[in-house]
């Protein structure tokens, strides 16, 4: 699906993501369940829409944003490289349903670790999903590293992977002031800590354990315990909290203050 989805705003002009999709993670929406799930469902095209808002037109400022959301082919194709290469051996071991359940759980950690961490984001993709594929796989080695052959090299590959995507989505998101690496959206890198938090901790309580000790059962006990501490934390915070100040929202927006901008390729793009 989520090919799918970027194979059909790529053929639709790749004008991204528009903003006012019911999929789209916005913070201004959060009553909308659905949202902090269904955000990982979108993978949009290659081109960008910027809309520029008069703030105060006595002073003449401007603010720009994209109303155009979109992950580059490149992500897509890291995402469905490691569903495959990394949750498709887990879910021949462990199960359909133990893998759904870590991958689900990864995704409402990105949103709800963005929500918390970084107010006023608009999100989409698939990372907190794919990056609890990936802690999940240290869950498992950390589990069954008796029972494998290659544990540490396995715990090698994995951080690797995860770190180099991790660092450069940081540089992404904040290189240029912010706005993304020559003038790209920025990633959201509070998702793929979160989704591999989740990823770690879910993976400890739901995977088989091929030969469980006294220590492992602590195991299984604290990584329980994080992860409903940090979930219950981050749903009280949505709750009580009130972010509004950091986010733009466009529904209070007055449409005589916009300006849109044609979608630019990503190729001409400095």
């Amino acid at each position: 699906m989520q090919v799918a989805s970027f194979a059909y705003y790529y053929a639709n002009g790749g004008e991204g993501v528009a903003i006012e999709s019911i999929f789209i993670y916005r913070p201004d929406r959060k009553r909308e369940i659905w949202r902090f799930f269904l955000y990982m469902l979108l993978h949009a095209g290659y081109g960008r829409i910027e809309v520029t808002l008069r703030l105060g037109s006595p002073l003449r400022k401007f603010i720009k944003f994209p109303i155009g959301l979109f992950d580059s082919w490149l992500h897509v194709a890291f995402n469905v490289v490691v569903q495959i290469l990394v949750g498709l051996p887990l879910e021949m071991v462990h199960g359909s349903l133990r893998i759904a359940a870590i991958y689900m759980a990864g995704v409402l950690a990105g949103s709800l670790g963005t929500s918390v961490m970084d107010p006023g984001v608009y999100l989409v993709g698939a990372s907190g999903g794919v990056y609890a594929l990936l802690a999940a796989h240290l869950a498992n080695v950390l589990l069954n590293y008796h029972h494998m052959h290659c544990g540490v090299v396995r715990l090698l590959g994995v951080f690797a992977i995860a770190s180099a995507d991790v660092g450069f989505a940081v540089y992404n998101r904040y290189a240029g002031g912010g706005d993304g690496v020559g003038g790209a959206p920025p990633v959201s890198f509070v998702a793929h800590l979160a989704g591999a938090l989740a990823g770690l901790t879910i993976g400890l309580i739901v995977l088989k354990n091929f030969g469980q000790n006294l220590h492992e059962k602590l195991i299984w006990w604290v990584g329980l315990g994080v992860y409903m501490a940090c979930t219950l934390f981050a749903i009280l915070y949505n709750v009580f909290s009130d972010t509004s100040s950091r986010a733009v929202f466009l529904d209070d927006i007055p449409k005589d203050n916009f300006v849109f901008v044609e979608p630019v390729p990503l190729g001409s793009l400095s």
